[in-house]
């Protein structure tokens, strides 16, 4: 099901509980979005191949193939879509893995249809805004980053981040040396406070360092922290 007049694009939501997923569908279209309804994994799935949603708030618990499933295979087709999860309160590890395959946030269940709506909102504004203010390009050590164009490139060569992924490198770059504490960087990147959890914060930079291999830019300050130093 597909609601038109849609200003600010149209979101997947795949979500197999029906209560939920109309009063996601509610929430979101009051805020101005189209909104898709998709029950299954699967139908998700090929949904958002065929429709290219502005963002997929997906179940991690789904019929058919998971969400994470559904996550890990948008991002093997170089599809990097914004995408939410929807979890249950004691899915850590489900969470956790589902950010390592990509996905930029997440929500717990039970949850406020306005927290969610706040979380699609700023999801959407990393991947369409200039990170803090400037588009001047940046270079730590073997890492370029040009916020403009929102690329990056270890010693010449592109490297693909998710918007979440790349907002947070640009954050930790655009000040080097500079140490954030975990609060600083989920307020600032992602835009909530830091009773939302900050391990979502330990999985990115994890992802960040993956991807940029032997470059090595992010450094842990132990109970403190990331930087970013060449």
């Amino acid at each position: 099901m597909t609601v038109d007049a849609a200003p600010r694009g149209l979101v997947l939501v795949v979500e197999d509980e029906p209560a939920i997923a109309d009063l996601v569908r509610l929430y979101l279209t009051r805020d101005g979005f189209g909104v898709h309804l998709e029950r299954d994994g699967a139908a998700g799935l090929a949904a958002a191949r065929r429709l290219r949603p502005v963002a997929c708030v997906l179940d991690i618990a789904l019929p058919a193939l998971t969400g994470t499933e559904v996550c890990r295979r948008l991002r093997e087709a170089g599809d990097w879509t914004p995408v939410i999860f929807l979890t249950a309160r004691d899915d850590e590890v489900d969470r956790v893995v589902g950010l390592e395959l990509g996905a930029d946030d997440y929500v717990t269940k039970p949850f406020s249809p306005r927290e969610l709506v706040a979380r699609v909102r700023a999801v959407l504004r990393r991947t369409a805004g200039t990170p803090e203010g400037t588009g001047l390009p940046r270079i730590v050590g073997a890492v370029a980053l040009d916020p403009t164009r929102r690329t990056v490139t270890v010693a010449g060569a592109p490297v693909q981040l998710t918007s979440t992924e790349f907002d947070l490198l640009a954050h930790l770059m655009a000040r080097p040396g500079r140490v954030f504490t975990r609060e600083e960087l989920l307020a600032g990147v992602w835009g909530y406070a830091a009773h939302a959890g900050t391990r979502t914060v330990d999985v990115h930079v994890a992802q960040v360092r993956a991807k940029l291999g032997a470059a090595g830019v992010i450094r842990t300050h132990r109970g403190v922290g990331y930087s970013a130093d060449g």
